[in-house]
């Protein structure tokens, strides 16, 4: 099922994943409800994530880029990818929000999102999400 009808819903699990890459390339690993791992945040094939926040945060005492883009692949890097925020300085010891309630996005299991990061380990990416099924 590419695209589960939401109208009828059976259940809504919130989420909050977090990846801080440990290089400057493209990283769609998540982690989320402690150690599992959640590739480029795609669900499913029965459900469908909502994207209510996507947050940057810089730990580090210099600006870094950060780029988030949503692919039309589950496998992020095989299909085209969207940016949702591309080469956004983050300023040092500060946060940035790419998406947040308001502008929420959903993500079909045919769908992926990665993030870039300027400097290895210096970006830590924070999502909240919902799993819907």
């Amino acid at each position: 099922m590419a695209n589960p009808n939401i109208v009828n819903v059976t259940s809504i699990y919130g989420n909050t994943a977090y990846t801080t890459p440990s290089s400057t390339a493209v990283n769609t690993s998540w982690t989320y409800n402690g150690s599992t791992a959640l590739t480029g945040l795609t669900p499913s094939a029965s459900s469908v994530n909502r994207i209510n926040s996507i947050v940057v945060v810089n730990t580090t005492a210099s600006p870094v880029n950060a780029t988030v883009a949503i692919s039309n692949n589950a496998t992020f890097g095989s299909g085209t990818a969207y940016p949702l925020a591309s080469t956004i300085p983050v300023p040092a010891y500060a946060s940035l929000i790419i998406v947040d309630k308001a502008n929420g996005i959903y993500v079909t299991e045919n769908q992926s999102i990665g993030v870039t990061s300027g400097t290895s380990n210096a970006l830590t990416f924070i999502a909240s999400f919902e799993v819907i099924t």
